[in-house]
């Protein structure tokens, strides 16, 4: 017998352990080669792991289980052959004996039934939950740490009607990681906001204008991302600490701009990165914003097309956001969000005009971008989208959107 013992790949240089998130296939399955058998989470990504030989598959690892880079997740026996039509080869197992089933006798309550450990105890107390709330399944009744983890805080009294039911998830290891990095940018930067408003009208003209050529041309659509990457772009030569990061006691600038841009994938929020956004023209930035978001909603995103990135856009507004705070993507030091067009009366020479308006807002980390950087970043952006064509089309829209 031939048999394959296939161990976990190495996602990224930096990551050491994986989670293996589901199994695509089941023990005893027969699998060909190349065929997704699982999906396994890193603390950056959701990737699909193909078996490398065909053959019968034993699992060696349970869906929640956190395995190392190179241990051995299944075996493949690759001498067995492949059952003929859909039929998948059982186990067959032995008659099993009939048990009697015995009546355990009630347990006696003695001075333990619903005492807590103390590990329990203080976890309990963590939880604001009281002893007499918790169901001990320890010796004699004993409250158990696992029992403590696993007890829910009470939520009042039961309605007579209406269902009150609770589910408990662990969270993957990549959300696990979000989560981790989030409450570590709060607490190890000096993260502050400022907002501002754009006037939509410019951009909207240019897409009515041309949006049907441009996408005829190149088979993408002419959206707000590319307006937004290359108003980006052109702020970030202006004010170039925003396109830097701290590094222990050196601020690191870039001569390039990496944008970071945040989509949501089946996983939660990905973020891969645009690279070099400063060679790329509105079909470049636009193609590659879709080829991105493809790969993401299609989990076939890798940790490598996430990993940089000098500065990050977040789009809220595709969600109906008006206004929030983003959160800085570390090691980054700005992150811009934007947010949903609403018609708003503005002043216009002196009349009110109803116009498209956009709030957006610059998240920065203050301890190495300044007031000064951070509000004349977010008005570069502001005036490159309500002037493009000046700014950011060279006064020629037909040549640079043909390019």
């Amino acid at each position: 017998m031939s048999v394959l013992e296939m161990k976990v790949p190495s996602p990224g240089e930096s990551i050491t352990e994986v989670e293996i998130a589901t199994w695509l296939v089941e023990d005893g399955d027969y699998v060909e080669k190349d065929q997704p058998i699982a999906e396994v989470d890193s603390d950056k990504a959701t990737l699909e792991l193909p078996a490398e030989e065909s053959g019968i598959i034993t699992l060696k690892a349970e869906e929640g289980d956190a395995v190392e880079v190179g241990a051995v997740v299944c075996l493949i026996d690759m001498s067995a052959a492949k059952p003929e039509g859909d039929a998948v080869p059982t186990k067959t197992e032995a008659p099993k004996e009939e048990k009697k089933v015995e009546v355990a006798a009630p347990k006696a309550t003695t001075y333990a039934t619903g005492t807590a450990s103390p590990a329990a105890k203080k976890v309990l107390a963590e939880k604001g939950i009281d002893t007499s709330a918790v169901k001990g399944t320890g010796k004699d009744g004993r409250i158990t740490k696992e029992d403590a983890v696993k007890a829910v805080p009470s939520m009042g009294t039961q309605p007579a009607n209406g269902s009150r039911g609770t589910e408990r998830k662990k969270m993957s290891m990549l959300r696990r990681k979000v989560a981790e990095r989030l409450v570590s940018v709060k607490n190890e930067t000096a993260m502050l906001t400022t907002f501002n408003e754009v006037n939509m009208q410019p951009i909207f003209d240019l897409r009515s204008q041309y949006k049907e050529d441009f996408k005829a041309k190149h088979g993408v659509g002419l959206g707000f991302m590319s307006f937004f990457t290359l108003a980006v772009v052109r702020a970030l030569k202006m004010y170039p600490d925003v396109n830097s990061m701290i590094d222990g006691d050196f601020q690191i600038k870039h001569d390039f701009q990496d944008i970071s841009i945040a989509v949501s994938g089946p996983k939660g929020l990905m973020v891969p990165v645009i690279r070099n956004a400063e060679n790329l023209s509105f079909r470049g930035v636009e193609s590659e914003v879709k080829r991105l978001a493809l790969r993401a909603r299609d989990g076939q995103i890798t940790v490598d097309e996430m990993t940089g990135g000098t500065f990050t856009i977040t789009n809220g507004g595709v969600f109906g956001s008006m206004l929030s705070t983003p959160i800085i993507n570390p090691p980054q030091s700005g992150i811009l969000g934007m947010h949903n067009i609403v018609n708003r009366p503005m002043a216009v020479n002196g009349q009110v005009v109803i116009q498209p308006i956009m709030y957006v807002a610059l998240s920065y980390d203050h301890r190495i971008v300044d007031g000064r950087e951070s509000v004349g970043f977010l008005v570069a952006v502001k005036e490159a989208l309500e002037n493009p064509v000046e700014l950011l089309m060279d006064n020629n829209p037909t040549k640079s959107l043909e390019m």
